[in-house]
Parts: C-alpha cells; sequence; structure tokens
C-alpha cells in the first residue's frame, strides 16, 4: 500500500458537467474525490495547491467503504476522481470503484490519461470507468518552448482510443493557454489527432484558460476560442463546446444535422432536454440523427449544497 493510499484532498457531491461530460448521465451527480499530487508539472494549474503537495503522515485515511456509503447518502448517481491527477492513486481508485459499481454508481474520471495501456485496461475492464473526461495538454510543438518537454502528446489520444474500443465513454479537453498550447499550428494537430484517431462524435471542449500558479499570461481570448470552435467543427467533429466564458449557448447540444437544440446547460445544469432514447441509443427527435450519450438524464436535480 502507498503512502498516498486514501488521504484525500477533498471530496463533495458535484454535477457530472463541471468535469466537463456533456454526453454522460446528464444533469446527475457524483461523489467526487481527489487526492495529492501529479504526474505533470503545468505551471498554469489551477489545482497546485493540491497537485504539488504530498500527503501528510497524518492525514486520516478514507476507506472506499466511506466514500461509497457517503455517495449514496448524498443521493450521487456516481463517484469521480478529479482534482489532482487521479492515476496517482491507482490502486485505491480500483477498490472505490470496483465497491461503487456494486452498489449501482458509475464510474468517472477527471485526467490526463498519461499512463499505460494496461493501466487503462485495469481501469475500464476490471474497475468499471466508463466515462473519461481528458485534458489535452497541447502538441509535440510545444517542446520548442521548453513546456512539458518530457512529454509525448500522442499517448493521450492513443489511451483515448483503447478506452472507447473497451467500451469507455470519451470526452477530450483542450485548455487554451495563452503562450503555451495557442497557437494555430497546436490546434491544427489536435484536430488531426482527434479525428484519426477518435472520429467525429466524441465530444471536444475548447476551454478558456486564466492565470494561475506560475503562468501570468492573459486569459485565453474569446474570439480565439470561438475561431477554434468553427476551425474544429468545420474539420467535421460534430460536437464541440467552449467552456469557462458561462455562454449557455457555448455549451448547449444541438443536432449536427439539421441544428435542432437538444440539450441546454447552464450553471452546469440541465435546463433542457430533449431527446429520443430507447434501448441505449438516442437521436434527434426532428431528424433522426444519432447522438451519442451514456446514462440516464436524471430531471430536476438541482446541485446539491456544499
Amino acid at each position: 500500500m502507498h503512502v498516498g493510499y486514501g488521504r484525500l484532498s477533498a471530496a463533495e457531491s458535484r454535477p457530472i458537467e463541471i468535469k466537463p461530460l456533456f454526453h454522460y448521465w446528464p444533469n446527475s451527480t457524483a461523489l467526487t474525490f481527489s487526492g495529492w499530487g501529479c504526474n505533470f508539472y503545468c505551471p498554469w494549474c489551477q489545482n497546485y495547491p493540491l497537485s504539488f503537495r504530498h500527503p501528510r503522515p497524518d492525514d486520516p485515511v478514507v476507506e472506499p467503504e466511506v466514500l461509497v456509503r457517503e455517495a449514496l447518502r448524498a443521493g450521487d448517481e456516481g463517484l469521480c476522481a478529479s482534482f489532482n491527477e487521479p492515476a496517482t492513486l491507482f490502486d485505491y481508485l480500483v477498490e472505490v470503484f470496483s465497491l461503487g459499481r456494486r452498489y449501482g454508481l458509475y464510474a468517472t474520471i477527471v485526467t490526463n490519461a498519461y499512463f499505460t495501456l494496461k493501466a487503462v485496461d485495469v481501469l475500464v475492464s476490471e474497475a468499471g470507468v466508463d466515462g473519461w473526461s481528458i485534458d489535452i495538454k497541447g502538441c509535440p510543438g510545444m517542446k520548442g518552448k521548453g513546456i512539458l518537454p518530457a512529454i509525448d502528446h500522442s499517448v493521450v489520444f492513443r489511451n483515448a482510443r483503447r478506452i472507447i474500443d473497451l467500451g469507455g465513454h470519451v470526452e477530450m479537453v483542450h485548455l487554451v493557454v495563452t503562450g503555451a498550447n495557442d497557437d494555430p499550428e497546436c490546434f491544427e494537430w489536435i484536430i488531426d489527432q482527434h479525428i484519426s484517431n477518435l472520429g467525429h462524435q466524441v465530444p471536444l471542449h475548447i476551454n478558456r484558460y486564466y492565470p494561475a500558479h506560475r503562468w501570468h499570461k492573459p486569459p485565453t481570448p474569446i474570439g480565439k476560442l470561438l475561431e477554434w470552435r468553427e476551425k474544429a467543427r468545420r474539420a467535421g467533429i460534430e460536437f464541440v463546446y467552449v467552456g469557462n466564458v458561462g455562454d449557455p449557448e457555448l455549451e448547449s447540444t444541438r443536432c449536427p444535422r439539421c441544428g435542432k437544440l437538444l440539450i441546454r446547460r447552464e450553471g452546469y445544469r440541465v435546463t433542457y432536454y430533449n431527446l429520443d432514447c430507447s434501448n441505449g441509443r438516442c437521436r434527434c427527435p426532428r431528424c433522426g440523427y444519432p447522438i451519442p450519450l451514456r446514462g440516464t438524464y436524471i430531471a430536476g436535480k438541482s446541485i446539491p449544497s456544499r
């Protein structure tokens, strides 16, 4: 058992949309927990008090049974590992998610997905993690800037492909960091990797960066985010969202074929939902176009009190 096992930095019920996961159990909540540490060092990390600190020897150990019991007590539909890099608690994740599955709780992870294929196989096939919000840190061109120089950025897409092949649900997230991964060539590489590895229906979230930790460049211009959204859509990615700007229209799901509004989101909650779903498949009610969606829409659920 490693030093960080069960030593948590946070645990609270949170909306699934905040991960972000927009096509997975809409309007549900997950008991979201985190440990300490990370396998990357991103100078713009917004969770740096968690990611760059080691657990203290006297930090209490939260046993998996305690987390699962709390999720059930709070009325959550699932469990989610987030905030720091969850894979640093690998053994703990496997035990928590495996136990949660016995009680009908879904399992999700917010991650940089920078680990081995064997780790992917264990998390999906053994622990039952089927909801993945994967952060794209950037592209190979960042090495020339001395930013995350030791990373093979293609590993993230390789692992996302394996998750899909094993039956998991994937949504990709690109935080557009000013001066780091915001040049057009970088985004073109990301689009190419996304389409060639994951296909046209895997959602892409293009999120705005704000200064944090040791990175003090200006926030991402909204115009750039909108430009990149259109570029991704023209390239064929059917579900492209712009986050961290607070505009419900940019976080709403429309039918790629006919443009009908299918899901509207505001304040990390679903405020409108209109999909025809049966036998695990969803379609646009107007034109019948298939819409990828995992899980069940949870109607009328508000954000839990903190």
